[in-house]
């Protein structure tokens, strides 16, 4: 995939325009049950990170966050396309991957609010969102650092036997950290069953990927290095998410090994909250919002015959889990003291064995 640049006045970095051929997958062979999941995923991700805006907005989320509006299609997409025992590891913008995995609302909601009731009781907060039952294996705050554990995961799986495949998402500022490159080494050498997904957004943070990187495709111009097959993909369109999430969980549960995918996306705010993302042009801020991953589906959908009324139904049922969660999150008593205390150690006490 070829993104087109529209080039500015001096002092202004080169905007860089989303795909624009928003029909090319509507005769994509994927059955109207899994597209309608796909739809729903995305809305509930879509909604869920608007109502955690409106709280954080209302100082009601403790720390920070950071939302993945505009980039719901890439955790859809492998979401449906993932096995329930499969394991997910993403980085601090891990709300939707959470969800994407069947974890419901209230907690993840209640851990933002710092609430007992919260997915990890309150204590990890927007950046750690963790749920082993449903095979979510951390979101994790220090850049790279998942990838190696990702590997470590995966070789457990290999070792095993059981088919497991483990989907490590991770952001375009990674790839050019150390653990990156080792990672992708390691996994290849061992023929891993693992696949890793750079959620390409354009920024490394507040700077233009493009300035540092020394190749125009983060991920995808380093696959070859390691033996991989280079896939970049539009990662604002579910159905191209969802067949190369597919492919990729295929071949590494045949035993083939490892895939490097890339997936072209945007955010719609900044990098965090505390982020006005004031330093994009305005061009390329308006043309990816208008190149919108749910408006895309929703669209396709149509295009195939599904009746409006029903995909209003999904978003109104999807609207009410959302208030409903709120409702129970806000409910949530706040944590004792003492928990700050508990599960820091393997036994479960708090204190260093000799």
């Amino acid at each position: 995939m070829t993104l087109p640049l529209q080039h500015h006045p001096y002092g202004e970095h080169d905007a860089v325009l989303p795909p624009g051929d928003v029909t090319r997958h509507d005769s994509a062979p994927i059955d109207l049950d899994t597209r309608l999941h796909l739809y729903r995923r995305q809305q509930e991700m879509r909604q869920f990170e608007k109502r955690a805006y409106d709280l954080f907005m209302q100082q009601l989320v403790k720390g920070t966050s950071h939302l993945s509006l505009g980039m719901e299609a890439i955790a859809a997409g492998f979401g449906v396309a993932m096995r329930a025992d499969d394991y997910s590891f993403a980085t601090y913008r891990g709300h939707a991957h959470t969800l994407a995995r069947g974890v419901g609302m209230t907690p993840v909601l209640a851990e933002l609010l710092g609430r007992a009731n919260g997915l990890l009781g309150g204590k990890g907060g927007s950046m750690h969102l963790t749920s082993v039952e449903h095979g979510m294996m951390g979101s994790y705050a220090i850049i790279g650092a998942h990838l190696t554990i990702a590997n470590g995961a995966a070789w457990s799986a290999q070792y095993r036997g059981s088919g497991q495949v483990t989907v490590c998402f991770f952001g375009d500022g990674t790839t050019n950290i150390g653990a990156f490159h080792e990672a992708l080494n390691y996994a290849a050498v061992y023929r891993l069953p693992v696949v890793f997904v750079c959620e390409n957004n354009l920024y490394m943070e507040y700077t233009v990927t493009s300035d540092i990187t020394a190749v125009r495709r983060p991920a995808a111009d380093r696959a070859a290095a390691y033996g991989m097959t280079p896939i970049e993909i539009d990662g604002n369109d579910a159905d191209e998410v969802y067949q190369t999430a597919v492919a990729a969980l295929a071949r590494a549960r045949s035993g083939a090994g490892p895939s490097l995918v890339e997936a072209v996306t945007y955010r719609h705010g900044g990098h965090s909250r505390a982020d006005p993302g004031k330093y994009r042009p305005a061009a390329e801020v308006a043309a990816w919002q208008a190149y919108d991953p749910v408006a895309i589906y929703r669209g396709r959908l149509r295009r195939l015959g599904v009746d409006p009324a029903q995909l209003d139904r999904i978003d109104k049922e999807v609207a009410d889990a959302v208030d409903e969660a709120t409702e129970q999150a806000s409910a949530g008593e706040l944590p004792p003291p003492g928990s700050a205390m508990t599960e820091l150690w393997a036994d479960g006490g708090s204190s260093w064995r000799n």
